[in-house]
This record gives C-alpha cells, structure tokens and sequence, in this order.
C-alpha cells in the first residue's frame, strides 16, 4: 500500500490521507538506516509530512522481514495522529463526488478548532532544505532545486551515475556550475512561490537541460508564460493512467497534485508532454526546440509504478 512512503512524502504536508486500502499497518514500518550519503533507505524523507491518516482497519499486530516497529508507535515517536474505524469506501465516494476539502480530526471538546486552508500559504518554503547538500559523484553535476523533495528522485538520479547539488526552493542556482537542473515534487499552490520561477526562467535563458517532476512541471508552465488551475478533483492514487501526446503510449503512474497547468495557455514553443486518460488535463509539457521538460505524476515512485522511470535516463542522456 506504500504508506510509509506517502507519509514521509513532503508533497502530503498539510493535508489528511485518506487511505483506500482497507488494511494498514500490517506489515509494520521498517528502520531509518541510511545510506553513506545520508539519504534514508526506506523512507522518502526524515519525518512524517501528512498531518494525520484515516484508516477502515488498522492492524497493530505487523510482519515483515524489514519492520522494526509498529505503524502506530512511529506515529507516536512523530507526534501524528491517526483515526481507524472510518467507513473509509463511503468517506472516499463523497470525496470522489465532492472534490477535496478542508478537515480535521478532533476529540469531543469544548474547544473548537478553526478550519486552515494550506493553500493560501507558501507550503514549500516548509520542506525544502535550507542548506546546500551533494550526493553521488560523477562528471556530470545537476541542481535539485528542493520544493520538497523525494529522497528518491536523488536515489535515481544518483544511480545513473550523476552528481546531485541540493539547494533550497528560492536559492539563486544558476550563478552554478552545473549540467542540468532537476526541479522537485512539493506540496501546496504554486501560484506562492514566485521566486523559484523567476530562477527558472533565468535557467531557461542559459539553455541546459530541464526537468519537472510534479510540483516542477507546474513552476516550469508558469516560468514559460502557462497559467496554473486547481482541479475540483485532484489526482491522488498509485494508478492514474496517462498517454504520451502524439503516441499510443499509455502508463499507469503515482500521482500527488491538486493543481494542473492549463493546456490553452502554453506558449507557442511549448506543447503537452503527457494527458491523463481520466478527465484529459495536462500530465507533463515539453518545450519544441530546448531541452527542457517535465511531468506531472512521480517517475521515481515509491510508492507506485515505476514504468515511467525511463524520463531519468532520458534527462541524464541530454546533459
């Protein structure tokens, strides 16, 4: 079900999951041993980001050669709360038919909460790093412009023999030396965060390579021109089918947004990469003539499919 993964995924900050899967928690939650380079083996941060998950049944009793603990001590230890018991089919079919929207898990109280809407601030100032970090070596160097990123996307990066620089979401990158610039996943509006476009569209004056993943590819649209639409229902599952423009091609990807670049307002030197199959919304951009392009699902996974990891070897193949 990948619900370790998602619950450290920093695209999930501020929201509550609701998880369709009717069991969780059973096969427990593994160690948070890292690699050399100090990444997390199993995780796709160092802490949980969802605010809190909504399960149907909940399985304290766990089985897995890698689980160290319980999923509900590991909430504990994080200080996430979690409610089980949820008719969870019926709670998704009004989601479905409703749209997302804003909610809360309380105790009975005197004390009332006020609704948040995590959309009217810059979520993405939250989880990037504030620091600049490396991993991997290799003779070709790419920027990893951090808006929340997945431990994994620098996993497949890495693997293909590439130098990863980490730097914050608002860091002025292109006064680097660099190959090529990888722009993250992340959570929230990208309508507030300008000042990582305004550095995208310096990138794309100097003309290397780009790559968007998710939150990437909607700040990469707004850079060249695109406006940005919130979807009435976002797309968040581990199957959302999507098909290559000008092919047959389909996959089925892991997607996180609720926000989508709107196809009618792409410049005339840039054109739809992907389209979901579901409601026909933009999946990814690709510029005509540069090296710049970008998708809207998770090609790194964890969890989800990975038949879309291919667009790693096709960034590196251009640096």
């Amino acid at each position: 079900t990948g619900y370790t993964e998602n619950m450290t995924d920093p695209s999930y900050v501020g929201q509550i999951v609701v998880f369709t899967y009717p069991l969780i928690g059973n096969y427990g939650i593994p160690s948070e041993e890292l690699y050399d380079n100090g990444l997390s083996k199993f995780f796709e941060s160092d802490k949980i980001h969802v605010e809190a998950i909504v399960v149907s049944d909940y399985s304290e009793d766990y089985s897995h050669w890698n689980a160290v603990e319980s999923l509900s001590s590991w909430m504990i230890r994080h200080q996430v709360s979690g409610i089980t018991n949820i008719d969870t089919r019926a709670l998704t079919k009004l989601l479905r038919e409703k749209g997302s929207m804003k909610g809360k898990i309380v105790f009975d109280s005197d004390n009332e909460i006020d609704f948040k809407d995590p959309n009217i601030e810059n979520q993405i100032k939250k989880v990037s790093c504030k620091e600049i970090k490396s991993y991997g070596e290799g003779n070709k160097t790419v920027v990893l412009v951090d808006c929340g990123a997945k431990h994994n996307i620098v996993r497949c990066l890495v693997k293909r023999g590439v130098k990863v620089v980490c730097v914050p979401w608002n860091y002025d990158f292109t006064t680097m030396d660099y190959d090529g610039v990888c722009i993250s996943n992340g959570p929230g509006n990208p309508d507030t965060c300008d000042e990582v476009v305004e550095n995208i569209r310096k990138a794309m004056q100097i003309g290397k390579p780009i790559f968007g993943i998710c939150m990437g590819n909607q700040l990469l649209a707004k850079a060249g021109g695109a406006k940005i639409y919130k979807l009435k229902y976002g797309h968040r599952s581990a199957n959302q089918p999507v098909r290559q423009v000008g092919s047959d091609r389909c996959y089925v990807t892991p997607q996180n947004h609720g926000f989508a670049v709107d196809n009618d307002t792409l410049g005339t030197e840039w054109e739809p990469f992907f389209i979901n199959m579901n409601d026909g919304s933009n999946e990814g951009i690709r510029h005509k003539t540069k090296p710049f392009f970008s998708v809207q699902f998770h090609p790194e996974a964890s969890g989800g499919p990975t038949e879309t990891g291919y667009l790693f070897d096709k960034f590196v193949e251009l640096l």
